[in-house]
């Protein structure tokens, strides 16, 4: 029987613990301070961390916490009964260029995923949607507003 492999933990090649990693990321990204004052405030508690690696550690670390939070939150919503998420298909410029940019979103204007081409590939846009439903479960149908109850505009 073969084991199931434990992924490396992503501080393994850092001296600071991972939990003052992420109160370091966490006090940049909650409070609008500067990378000098996160030292200070650091400094002041006993940490002594230098702006610079303060820096490197919310690039390298900040978009794995801010994906895991997504994550929970999504969790957290799905188990309420009022959340719902739709496709949404956009025609928009690029970095100059005009691409197709599909995305899920749910009822609070959250982006939950996205999918951007410069043509119009329907093989790769219905893949993203198989995707989506994979990941965020069916869609629940919605009535537009303005409409009657039987759905009739």
């Amino acid at each position: 029987m073969a084991r199931k492999r434990v992924p490396p933990s992503p501080f393994r090649y850092f001296n600071s613990s991972p939990e003052v990693i992420r109160l370091v990321v966490m006090m940049y990204v909650k409070y609008p301070l500067s990378l000098r004052n996160v030292e200070d405030l650091l400094a002041e508690r006993g940490i002594d961390v230098s702006y610079e690696t303060v820096r490197f550690w919310w690039n390298r670390f900040g978009p794995m916490f801010a994906a895991e939070i997504r994550r929970r939150r999504v969790e957290r919503m799905r188990a309420c009964t009022h959340w719902r998420w739709h496709l949404d298909e956009v025609y928009v410029k690029i970095n100059g260029e005009m691409h197709y940019l599909w995305r899920a979103v749910d009822h609070e204007g959250e982006v939950l995923e996205s999918y951007a081409s410069k043509t119009r590939d329907k093989a790769a846009a219905l893949a993203f949607i198989k995707r989506a439903l994979k990941r965020h479960g069916s869609l629940r149908r919605s009535r537009p507003t303005g409409s009657d109850p039987t759905g009739r505009p």
